[in-house]
């Protein structure tokens, strides 16, 4: 039976199930926000290490300013009224991207990193504004500049992921089977499930029946 250390989740169909709903994309990620809560909970009670969201993408800039803009309020929110409640379940919170958001965006994500910085029951990374080719590029330019040799184990240390054991099961809802430019470097052996359910319809059954399916999945790494 395999061991779960590192689950990565693509979430994607927020806006999609908002428009259903009520015409609304936003209406979409605010409803996946409680998905993300309910998997948080779900992760700790399966004694999962590290679990990586991909919220925002370097792409996800070019979507009308209007709802980047609620997006970022709504991650503020939360941030606000739960980052407390995070430290107190020892929930430590990383950012895996680039914080060229707003003073007090900023501000908050830092003080949130901060503060739960040295809890230990659950690793949740969210990566926002964060691309995979922007974050090898980058890797390249710092051993370059520090004029290290390109191997494997130099590579890794200037990774994002740097501390972070790579993904053993990487999910992406929605029914869209793509990797849309996430931790392509780190998910080289990754088990890989594509979910037909919008984030926001993703529930615990469904978390659960995936890794149900990992536990005993023949991994081979290459060997047969």
């Amino acid at each position: 039976m395999n061991l779960l250390k590192h689950v990565a989740i693509i979430m994607d169909g927020n806006g999609r199930w908002g428009l259903k709903k009520r015409n609304s994309r936003n209406l979409g990620h605010k409803a996946g926000l409680k998905t993300v809560e309910i998997i948080v909970k779900e992760s700790i009670k399966k004694k999962i290490k590290f679990l990586t969201l991909y919220a925002f993408s370097t792409e996800n800039w070019k979507r009308p300013k209007k709802e980047i803009n609620y997006l970022f309020n709504l991650l503020e929110i939360f941030l606000k009224t739960r980052i407390e409640e995070l430290n107190k379940q020892n929930i430590k919170l990383k950012i895996l991207g680039k914080k060229k958001f707003s003073a007090n965006l900023n501000k908050l994500l830092n003080y949130s990193e901060k503060l739960t910085s040295k809890n230990t029951k659950l690793q949740l990374n969210l990566a926002i504004n964060y691309g995979s080719k922007a974050e090898l590029l980058e890797t390249f330019k710092i051993l370059n500049k520090k004029k290290e040799n390109i191997t494997e184990k130099n590579f890794n240390k200037y990774l994002l992921t740097a501390d972070i054991p790579e993904p053993d099961l990487l999910i992406r809802t929605g029914n869209t089977k793509r990797l849309s430019n996430f931790l392509l470097w780190q998910i080289a052996y990754s088990e890989i499930y594509f979910e037909k359910k919008l984030w926001p319809d993703f529930n615990t059954n469904d978390f659960n029946k995936i890794i149900n399916k990992f536990r005993y999945t023949k991994r081979n790494f290459g060997n047969i």
